[in-house]
Protein backbone atom coordinates (compact mmCIF):
# COMPACT_ATOMS: atom_id res chain seq x y z
CA UNK A 1 0.00 0.00 0.00
CA UNK A 2 1.09 3.29 -1.08
CA UNK A 3 1.22 6.23 1.45
CA UNK A 4 0.32 9.75 0.26
CA UNK A 5 0.79 12.74 2.28
CA UNK A 6 -1.44 15.81 1.66
CA UNK A 7 -0.77 18.94 3.13
CA UNK A 8 -3.53 21.92 3.29
CA UNK A 9 -6.30 19.55 4.22
CA UNK A 10 -9.09 19.94 4.86
CA UNK A 11 -9.13 22.80 2.80
CA UNK A 12 -11.41 23.76 -0.64
CA UNK A 13 -8.69 21.97 -2.84
CA UNK A 14 -7.30 19.91 -0.03
CA UNK A 15 -10.68 18.35 1.32
CA UNK A 16 -11.71 17.10 -2.63
CA UNK A 17 -8.15 15.79 -3.10
CA UNK A 18 -8.31 13.45 0.03
CA UNK A 19 -11.75 12.02 -1.27
CA UNK A 20 -10.68 11.15 -4.45
CA UNK A 21 -7.72 9.16 -2.96
CA UNK A 22 -8.99 7.58 -0.74
CA UNK A 23 -11.33 6.04 -3.22
CA UNK A 24 -8.24 4.09 -4.24
CA UNK A 25 -7.75 1.36 -1.85
CA UNK A 26 -4.32 1.03 -2.79
CA UNK A 27 -3.55 4.48 -1.27
CA UNK A 28 -2.80 5.19 2.29
CA UNK A 29 -3.60 9.02 2.96
CA UNK A 30 -2.01 11.04 5.62
CA UNK A 31 -3.25 14.77 6.10
CA UNK A 32 -1.15 17.68 7.49
CA UNK A 33 -3.37 19.41 9.23
CA UNK A 34 -3.24 22.42 11.44
CA UNK A 35 -3.36 22.54 15.16
CA UNK A 36 -6.79 22.57 16.18
CA UNK A 37 -8.62 22.95 13.02
CA UNK A 38 -11.84 21.10 13.00
CA UNK A 39 -11.51 17.71 10.64
CA UNK A 40 -15.11 17.12 10.33
CA UNK A 41 -15.68 17.12 7.13
CA UNK A 42 -13.64 14.16 6.44
CA UNK A 43 -16.16 12.01 8.20
CA UNK A 44 -15.74 8.67 7.79
CA UNK A 45 -12.87 8.45 5.13
CA UNK A 46 -9.83 6.30 6.24
CA UNK A 47 -7.34 9.35 7.01
CA UNK A 48 -4.53 9.24 9.11
CA UNK A 49 -4.27 12.51 10.69
CA UNK A 50 -1.36 14.05 12.28
CA UNK A 51 -1.55 18.16 13.49
CA UNK A 52 1.58 20.18 12.98
CA UNK A 53 2.55 23.20 11.05
CA UNK A 54 4.30 23.50 7.57
CA UNK A 55 6.55 26.52 9.97
CA UNK A 56 7.67 23.43 12.44
CA UNK A 57 10.32 21.15 10.59
CA UNK A 58 10.08 18.80 14.09
CA UNK A 59 6.39 17.96 12.67
CA UNK A 60 7.17 17.33 9.15
CA UNK A 61 10.25 15.09 9.64
CA UNK A 62 7.26 12.93 11.93
CA UNK A 63 4.96 13.26 9.23
CA UNK A 64 6.96 12.32 5.96
CA UNK A 65 8.08 8.96 7.05
CA UNK A 66 7.51 5.96 4.61
CA UNK A 67 5.32 8.81 2.35
CA UNK A 68 5.92 8.15 -1.39
CA UNK A 69 4.15 11.29 -3.06
CA UNK A 70 3.99 14.30 -1.29
CA UNK A 71 1.18 17.13 -2.20
CA UNK A 72 1.73 20.26 -0.79
CA UNK A 73 -1.25 22.59 -1.03
CA UNK A 74 -0.47 23.99 2.16
CA UNK A 75 -0.74 27.76 2.01
CA UNK A 76 -2.61 31.40 2.85
CA UNK A 77 -3.72 33.60 0.45
CA UNK A 78 -5.56 36.48 2.02
CA UNK A 79 -2.87 36.81 5.15
CA UNK A 80 -3.48 38.67 8.39
CA UNK A 81 0.14 40.08 7.54
CA UNK A 82 2.29 40.10 4.57
CA UNK A 83 5.24 38.25 6.46
CA UNK A 84 2.86 35.44 7.02
CA UNK A 85 3.05 34.54 3.03
CA UNK A 86 6.35 34.10 3.21
CA UNK A 87 6.60 32.14 6.52
CA UNK A 88 4.13 29.94 5.42
CA UNK A 89 3.76 30.04 1.48
CA UNK A 90 7.45 30.14 0.81
CA UNK A 91 9.36 29.43 4.11
CA UNK A 92 7.08 26.52 4.89
CA UNK A 93 7.46 25.14 1.46
CA UNK A 94 10.97 24.82 1.93
CA UNK A 95 10.76 22.94 5.38
CA UNK A 96 8.40 20.41 3.27
CA UNK A 97 10.34 19.80 0.30
CA UNK A 98 13.53 19.33 2.81
CA UNK A 99 11.55 17.27 5.05
CA UNK A 100 10.41 14.87 2.16
CA UNK A 101 13.91 14.75 0.33
CA UNK A 102 15.68 13.56 3.30
CA UNK A 103 12.97 11.00 3.81
CA UNK A 104 13.10 10.05 0.41
CA UNK A 105 9.78 11.08 -0.27
CA UNK A 106 9.60 9.76 -4.97
CA UNK A 107 7.92 12.76 -5.67
CA UNK A 108 6.86 16.37 -4.21
CA UNK A 109 4.34 17.93 -6.41
CA UNK A 110 3.73 21.81 -5.36
CA UNK A 111 0.70 23.62 -5.66
CA UNK A 112 1.34 27.04 -6.93
CA UNK A 113 -0.76 29.74 -8.87
CA UNK A 114 -1.89 31.99 -11.29
CA UNK A 115 -0.24 34.74 -9.15
CA UNK A 116 3.61 33.18 -9.47
CA UNK A 117 2.85 34.29 -13.07
CA UNK A 118 1.20 37.21 -12.63
CA UNK A 119 -1.16 38.33 -15.83
CA UNK A 120 -0.83 38.53 -19.29
CA UNK A 121 0.66 41.42 -21.00
CA UNK A 122 -1.33 41.16 -24.31
CA UNK A 123 -4.52 40.72 -25.44
CA UNK A 124 -5.35 37.73 -27.10
CA UNK A 125 -2.65 35.82 -25.83
CA UNK A 126 -2.89 33.15 -23.17
CA UNK A 127 0.02 32.56 -20.44
CA UNK A 128 2.07 29.81 -20.69
CA UNK A 129 4.98 27.68 -18.83
CA UNK A 130 7.74 29.35 -20.97
CA UNK A 131 6.34 33.15 -19.82
CA UNK A 132 8.92 35.25 -17.64
CA UNK A 133 7.12 34.97 -14.46
CA UNK A 134 6.19 38.35 -13.20
CA UNK A 135 4.68 37.26 -9.69
CA UNK A 136 1.82 39.87 -8.39
CA UNK A 137 2.21 41.30 -4.78
CA UNK A 138 3.22 39.38 -2.04
CA UNK A 139 0.91 36.19 -2.21
CA UNK A 140 2.37 35.71 -5.85
CA UNK A 141 5.56 37.01 -4.93
CA UNK A 142 6.07 34.01 -1.98
CA UNK A 143 4.73 31.24 -4.67
CA UNK A 144 7.31 32.16 -7.02
CA UNK A 145 10.14 32.06 -4.68
CA UNK A 146 8.72 28.29 -3.65
CA UNK A 147 8.45 27.61 -6.83
CA UNK A 148 12.22 28.74 -7.18
CA UNK A 149 13.17 26.55 -4.17
CA UNK A 150 11.04 23.36 -5.79
CA UNK A 151 13.00 23.66 -8.76
CA UNK A 152 16.44 23.91 -6.72
CA UNK A 153 15.89 20.43 -5.19
CA UNK A 154 14.81 18.93 -8.52
CA UNK A 155 18.01 20.87 -10.39
CA UNK A 156 19.92 18.68 -7.26
CA UNK A 157 18.95 15.45 -7.84
CA UNK A 158 17.34 15.62 -4.36
CA UNK A 159 13.51 14.46 -5.33
CA UNK A 160 11.42 14.07 -7.75
CA UNK A 161 8.92 17.67 -8.34
CA UNK A 162 6.10 18.52 -10.47
CA UNK A 163 4.78 22.19 -10.04
CA UNK A 164 1.09 22.68 -10.92
CA UNK A 165 -0.32 26.12 -11.68
CA UNK A 166 -4.17 26.27 -10.88
CA UNK A 167 -6.24 29.38 -11.30
CA UNK A 168 -9.76 30.75 -10.18
CA UNK A 169 -10.79 27.46 -8.37
CA UNK A 170 -14.59 26.90 -7.73
CA UNK A 171 -16.77 24.14 -6.93
CA UNK A 172 -17.83 22.04 -3.50
CA UNK A 173 -16.20 22.97 -0.16
CA UNK A 174 -16.26 26.64 -1.45
CA UNK A 175 -14.78 28.94 1.46
CA UNK A 176 -16.56 31.88 2.35
CA UNK A 177 -15.03 34.08 0.40
CA UNK A 178 -16.55 32.40 -2.76
CA UNK A 179 -20.13 32.24 -0.91
CA UNK A 180 -20.08 35.94 -0.35
CA UNK A 181 -19.57 36.40 -4.00
CA UNK A 182 -22.42 33.97 -5.10
CA UNK A 183 -24.61 36.28 -2.32
CA UNK A 184 -23.47 39.40 -3.78
CA UNK A 185 -24.41 38.40 -7.61
CA UNK A 186 -27.94 37.29 -5.81
CA UNK A 187 -28.40 40.62 -5.08
CA UNK A 188 -28.62 41.19 -8.78
CA UNK A 189 -26.07 44.09 -8.25
CA UNK A 190 -22.29 42.79 -7.95
CA UNK A 191 -20.03 45.46 -8.64
CA UNK A 192 -17.94 45.11 -12.26
CA UNK A 193 -14.42 46.38 -12.85
CA UNK A 194 -14.59 47.83 -16.42
CA UNK A 195 -16.92 45.98 -18.95
CA UNK A 196 -16.52 42.60 -17.71
CA UNK A 197 -14.80 41.51 -21.28
CA UNK A 198 -11.90 40.84 -19.62
CA UNK A 199 -10.73 36.91 -19.47
CA UNK A 200 -10.15 35.12 -16.70
CA UNK A 201 -9.25 30.83 -16.83
CA UNK A 202 -11.30 29.10 -14.41
CA UNK A 203 -10.41 25.74 -12.38
CA UNK A 204 -13.65 23.73 -11.52
CA UNK A 205 -11.86 21.74 -8.44
CA UNK A 206 -12.48 18.03 -9.71
CA UNK A 207 -10.06 19.38 -13.34
CA UNK A 208 -7.63 20.50 -10.58
CA UNK A 209 -7.68 16.59 -8.80
CA UNK A 210 -7.68 15.32 -12.26
CA UNK A 211 -4.47 17.27 -12.97
CA UNK A 212 -2.86 16.65 -9.71
CA UNK A 213 -3.40 12.78 -10.13
CA UNK A 214 -1.64 12.73 -13.56
CA UNK A 215 1.47 14.94 -12.12
CA UNK A 216 1.71 12.08 -9.73
CA UNK A 217 1.53 9.26 -12.17
CA UNK A 218 3.30 10.45 -15.26
CA UNK A 219 7.15 10.09 -15.26
CA UNK A 220 7.82 12.22 -17.62
CA UNK A 221 6.54 15.35 -15.23
CA UNK A 222 9.32 15.02 -13.37
CA UNK A 223 10.45 18.58 -13.37
CA UNK A 224 8.25 19.95 -15.32
CA UNK A 225 5.63 22.89 -14.49
CA UNK A 226 2.04 22.90 -16.02
CA UNK A 227 -1.19 25.27 -16.37
CA UNK A 228 -3.99 23.56 -14.90
CA UNK A 229 -7.71 24.73 -15.35
CA UNK A 230 -10.57 24.76 -17.46
CA UNK A 231 -10.74 24.18 -21.47
CA UNK A 232 -11.32 27.91 -22.05
CA UNK A 233 -10.87 31.14 -20.40
CA UNK A 234 -14.16 32.86 -19.61
CA UNK A 235 -15.24 36.89 -19.82
CA UNK A 236 -15.70 38.03 -16.47
CA UNK A 237 -19.10 39.14 -17.38
CA UNK A 238 -19.88 35.65 -18.39
CA UNK A 239 -18.93 33.95 -14.95
CA UNK A 240 -21.16 36.74 -12.91
CA UNK A 241 -24.24 36.03 -15.92
CA UNK A 242 -23.80 32.38 -15.42
CA UNK A 243 -24.14 32.04 -11.36
CA UNK A 244 -26.64 34.74 -11.47
CA UNK A 245 -28.95 32.38 -14.09
CA UNK A 246 -28.24 29.45 -12.04
CA UNK A 247 -29.41 31.54 -8.90
CA UNK A 248 -32.22 32.60 -10.67
CA UNK A 249 -31.55 36.41 -11.02
CA UNK A 250 -31.11 39.36 -13.90
CA UNK A 251 -27.89 40.78 -13.32
CA UNK A 252 -27.96 43.99 -13.16
CA UNK A 253 -24.01 44.95 -12.14
CA UNK A 254 -23.00 48.33 -10.86
CA UNK A 255 -20.21 48.96 -13.65
CA UNK A 256 -17.21 50.97 -11.78
CA UNK A 257 -14.59 52.34 -14.87
CA UNK A 258 -11.75 50.19 -15.57
CA UNK A 259 -9.09 52.62 -13.83
CA UNK A 260 -10.93 52.71 -9.98
CA UNK A 261 -9.28 49.00 -10.21
CA UNK A 262 -5.92 50.07 -11.24
CA UNK A 263 -6.86 52.81 -8.10
CA UNK A 264 -7.06 49.64 -5.87
CA UNK A 265 -4.06 48.22 -7.16
CA UNK A 266 -1.66 51.15 -6.33
CA UNK A 267 -3.73 51.03 -3.31
CA UNK A 268 -2.90 47.51 -2.33
CA UNK A 269 0.74 48.03 -3.28
CA UNK A 270 1.21 50.85 -0.72
CA UNK A 271 -0.46 49.02 1.99
CA UNK A 272 1.35 45.70 1.34
CA UNK A 273 4.78 47.80 1.01
CA UNK A 274 3.33 49.18 4.69
CA UNK A 275 2.88 45.18 5.62
CA UNK A 276 -0.48 45.52 5.45
CA UNK A 277 -3.39 43.22 3.89
CA UNK A 278 -7.07 44.27 2.87
CA UNK A 279 -8.68 41.33 0.86
CA UNK A 280 -11.55 43.56 -0.48
CA UNK A 281 -8.21 46.36 -1.72
CA UNK A 282 -6.69 43.42 -3.25
CA UNK A 283 -9.70 41.44 -4.79
CA UNK A 284 -10.64 45.16 -6.57
CA UNK A 285 -7.14 45.36 -7.94
CA UNK A 286 -7.15 42.47 -9.89
CA UNK A 287 -10.71 42.09 -10.66
CA UNK A 288 -10.18 43.59 -14.21
CA UNK A 289 -7.07 42.51 -15.58
CA UNK A 290 -6.66 39.18 -18.02
CA UNK A 291 -5.68 36.07 -16.22
CA UNK A 292 -5.54 33.51 -18.92
CA UNK A 293 -3.31 30.34 -19.73
CA UNK A 294 -2.62 27.80 -22.11
CA UNK A 295 -3.19 24.21 -20.99
CA UNK A 296 -1.66 22.62 -24.13
CA UNK A 297 1.10 21.21 -22.48
CA UNK A 298 -0.81 19.63 -19.62
CA UNK A 299 -3.33 17.79 -22.43
CA UNK A 300 -0.20 16.81 -24.50
CA UNK A 301 2.58 15.80 -21.82
CA UNK A 302 0.00 14.44 -18.95
CA UNK A 303 -3.03 13.64 -21.40
CA UNK A 304 -4.98 16.36 -19.01
CA UNK A 305 -8.76 16.75 -20.25
CA UNK A 306 -10.89 18.91 -18.04
CA UNK A 307 -14.48 17.35 -18.38
CA UNK A 308 -16.17 20.12 -16.46
CA UNK A 309 -17.00 23.36 -17.57
CA UNK A 310 -18.33 26.79 -16.05
CA UNK A 311 -22.05 26.05 -16.14
CA UNK A 312 -22.06 22.58 -14.82
CA UNK A 313 -19.05 23.64 -12.26
CA UNK A 314 -21.07 26.86 -10.84
CA UNK A 315 -24.08 23.73 -10.77
CA UNK A 316 -22.48 21.89 -8.51
CA UNK A 317 -20.81 24.90 -6.47
CA UNK A 318 -24.61 26.09 -5.78
CA UNK A 319 -25.99 22.45 -5.03
CA UNK A 320 -23.38 21.86 -2.67
CA UNK A 321 -23.91 24.69 -0.75
CA UNK A 322 -27.61 23.88 -0.50
CA UNK A 323 -27.17 20.67 0.31
CA UNK A 324 -24.35 21.66 3.37
CA UNK A 325 -27.17 24.13 4.60
CA UNK A 326 -25.18 27.57 3.28
CA UNK A 327 -27.35 30.14 2.66
CA UNK A 328 -27.44 31.64 -0.95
Amino acid sequence: MTTVLVTGAPGWLGTRLVEVLCENTTNKVRCLVQPMVDVATFGKLPVEIVHGDVRSMAALKEVVRGVETVFHIAGVIHPKRIKDLYEINTNGTRNAISAAAGAGVRRFIYISSNSAAGHNTGWGRPMTEGDLPRPYMGYGKSKFQAEQIVNEFHSLGRIETVIIRPCWYYGPHQPDRQTRLFKMIKSGKPLMFGKGNNLRSMSYIDNVVQGLLLAEKTPQANGQTYWIADESPYPTIEIYRTIAELLGVKLRPRFLPGFSSAIGELADGFLQAAGQYLAEIHVAGEMAKDIWCSIDKAKRELGYQPTVGLEEGMRRSITWCRENGIEI
